[in-house]
């Protein structure tokens, strides 16, 4: 009799305890929807920034990826949410098909995200070599308006690797002077000449660029990772033996 009720009261605890912790998991879905937001969208602005160094449009497929898995992220919050206080059998099927469907999505995104950090490397340097060939600049106080120097005032940059590709390049046509582009904020009368080489920006466009890549890249790869074992989770969450039962 002592040992049925023992039971008994074990049994209630960890039903109790089950509810609590898929509840907490619906909480935390929501949350971690706002930043699958936030993930979708900077990539896709980030590619749209930079559109003409990336001509695929498929590139920001792991955006609108994180964008999809945020939208499933809200309804899978509310039903497991509803679930932890009212359980069916119909709500623990749907709950399993949101479930099914985010870790498709998460998987997907992930996938993609870390073949793309590795595969735009190679492309942002010949795409970047390609449009400072093409540029053409002169050693006055226009500010410029060609891609390269969109590219240059908005990571604070200036060529490639460093100011001086542009000596490499174009050194039998400016001689002494780089875009103005190049120069720093702080540097209002800057005019790009290599006289000054402490106004020019020290950094080249290369490297920001794939930092930033890599930067969003890995943001969409880790949520997802993080999504994907929450999911699971909650999946046999549900299935847990003890709440089994309890289902009318």
């Amino acid at each position: 009799m002592v040992l049925a009720s023992l039971w008994c009261y074990e049994e209630a605890y960890l039903r109790s305890f089950a509810r609590s912790l898929l509840a907490s998991l619906g909480f935390i879905f929501w949350v971690l929807l706002q930043l699958r937001c936030l993930g979708g969208v900077s990539v896709i602005l980030m590619f749209k920034s930079y559109r003409y160094l990336f001509q695929e449009t498929y590139l920001s497929l792991p955006g609108w990826l994180a964008l999809a898995s945020a939208l499933t992220l809200l309804p899978t919050g509310v039903l497991a949410v509803s679930i932890s206080v009212k359980r069916s059998a119909i709500s623990k099927g749907l709950l399993c098909i949101c479930c099914l469907l985010l870790l498709c999505l998460e998987m997907s995104s992930a996938a993609l995200a870390c073949s793309y950090c590795v595969r735009t490397a190679s492309h942002l340097e010949s795409a970047m070599g390609y449009l400072a060939h093409q540029h053409n600049w002169t050693c006055s106080q226009d500010p410029g308006d060609s891609a390269v120097d969109v590219i240059q005032r908005k990571l604070q940059c200036c060529g490639v690797h460093n100011y001086k590709d542009w000596l490499k390049a174009s050194s039998l046509y400016h001689p002494a002077c780089v875009p103005k582009s190049c120069c720093k904020e702080e540097h209002s009368r800057c005019r790009g000449d290599l006289g000054h080489v402490e106004q020019l920006s020290e950094e080249g466009c290369l490297k920001k660029l794939e930092d930033q890549l890599c930067f969003a890249m890995q943001y969409i790869f880790w949520c997802s990772i993080v999504l994907s074992i929450l999911e699971l989770f909650s999946w046999c969450q549900q299935w847990h033996p003890h709440e089994t039962s309890a289902i009318p």
